[in-house]
């Protein structure tokens, strides 16, 4: 029986990546996203620190605002550092902060969901009271309190965004969960003797897998444009670079008065192209995981 089982659950499975692959929108979502991770990780194959760092970056005579002509991919900026090296080396940061942050979010908001939709009663009640409250207060100025009393690094730029971000996906597990609670599977199960443990196991957490799996797809793009916008105000760790860091110095530094391109455009169009990566994978799941949603691709 448990061979049938997860034969069943791998065939699934199967058919989703197939149905997955067949849509255009998320075939184009793949190949950008498996772009952005394939330069993340081959960084030091493809570009270096030594340049990241001012005072190497001096020493070695490179311009200062040098354009991409002069000093190839990309040029330097004001402090001649090779934007390249920056771009390349920020995809890491941005990257591990949105899935590092997202996986907090759908970690707590799935948690609550499922507790408070399965439980019910006075505990669904003291969870929706503390959701609720999270959801009241504006998103953005609460992230920008919490992380300018915590400090600038990147721990606490995690914390932050996945400790403001949970209340959406907790409200929209939870309403799948009370569905699923009133199910015929699971009262026979419960018939049989099964323990709430066991039901939320075996019953509840695979059926809102689907729902979760899309919304953490949906969730990492609001995670990168928050350490994004974090960061360009200055609440993000000064040590390392990235794509929020990069807008923020050029911004400061008149880049744009300037008129070289070259440093602001590279990080702009990295953090448009990697929400827009994860948006349309999230998206095409979503529509999976909900037939109602299959006509609109």
């Amino acid at each position: 029986m448990t061979v049938v089982v997860g034969d069943r659950k791998r065939q699934r499975w199967v058919e989703v990546a197939r149905e997955f692959w067949q849509a255009r929108s998320g075939r184009i979502g793949v190949i950008i996203l498996a772009f952005f991770v394939i330069l993340a990780i081959a960084a030091p194959l493809v570009a270096g620190t030594d340049y990241i760092n001012p005072v190497k970056a001096r020493a070695a005579g490179l311009p200062q605002w040098g354009t991409p002509a002069e000093v190839g991919p990309l040029g330097t900026d004001h402090f001649r550092r090779s934007v390249w090296d920056q771009f390349v080396y920020g995809s890491r940061i941005s990257l591990l902060v949105g899935l590092a942050a997202s996986f907090l979010t759908i970690l707590i908001g799935s948690a609550v969901g499922i507790v408070s939709g399965f439980v019910g009663g006075k505990l669904d009640s003291a969870l929706m009271r503390i959701t609720e409250w999270f959801l009241v207060i504006p998103f953005l100025p609460l992230a920008i309190v919490l992380a300018a009393v915590l400090g600038r690094s990147l721990l606490n730029m995690i914390f932050v965004i996945g400790i403001t971000s949970w209340p959406s996906t907790a409200r929209l597990v939870r309403s799948q969960v009370l569905t699923l609670k009133q199910r015929t599977f699971v009262d026979r199960s419960r018939s049989l003797g099964g323990s709430g443990l066991h039901v939320v196991r075996q019953h509840i957490l695979p059926n809102v897998s689907g729902l979760i799996l899309a919304n953490t797809t949906l969730a990492v793009p609001i995670s990168i444009l928050t350490e994004t916008t974090l960061s360009f105000l200055g609440l993000g760790n000064p040590q390392t670079a990235s794509w929020g860091k990069t807008l923020e110095e050029a911004f400061v530094n008149g880049a744009i008065a300037r008129n070289a391109w070259w440093y602001y455009l590279p990080a702009g169009v990295g953090i448009v192209l990697v929400v827009l990566a994860f948006t349309l994978i999230g998206q095409t799941l979503e529509q999976i995981v909900d037939p109602r949603l299959k006509d609109r691709r």
